[in-house]
């Protein structure tokens, strides 16, 4: 029980810094020097490209991560009905980011709907199984909220 309690706060924990991180990240270009077309990291050299400078990249590349991973995390705890809807702009900026690392791409947000459609089926049926396995845990600590709720407050009969 507790080994269970301390995994979800580890959990949640991470998942809170990593929200909380995200609009850092947004303005982590202005840390690369500006008009380099290389920038040399220890994780290796990101080129500018299609881009020019390696700052427009890693800006571009930003602006596409940011949100798609805020709706991922915000697709994968939610446990309303209504949550598939948030399939579509995923599916999007997925797309989107593709693009962006595909530097080739002539028009970064000027692409057809149509294009977009077999990757909607493909990353719908993976978010769909990764959001299965992750609502059995959310529907248990309801389960749990709702016990513990029935236990403290005896029921009356008669």
């Amino acid at each position: 029980m507790k080994g269970n309690r301390k995994t979800s706060l580890l959990i949640g924990s991470l998942l809170i810094i990593l929200i909380i991180s995200t609009p850092y990240l947004l303005y982590f270009y202005q840390n690369i020097p500006d008009k380099e077309e290389n920038w040399v990291t220890i994780f290796g050299t990101i080129k500018g490209g299609y881009y020019g400078t390696a700052q427009i990249y890693i800006y571009t590349l930003f602006s596409k991560f940011v949100p798609f991973l805020l709706l991922f995390v915000w697709f994968i705890s939610n446990k309303t009905w209504w949550v598939h809807a948030l399939i579509i702009p995923i599916t999007v900026y997925l797309f989107q980011l593709i693009s962006v690392i595909n530097d080739s791409e002539q028009y970064v947000d000027e692409v057809e709907f149509i294009y977009t459609v077999p990757f909607l089926v493909v990353i719908f049926v993976i978010l769909y199984f990764i959001r299965s396995k992750i609502s059995i845990y959310i529907q248990a600590v309801d389960l749990k909220k709702e016990m513990d709720e029935n236990m403290r407050t005896p029921k009356k009969f008669g």
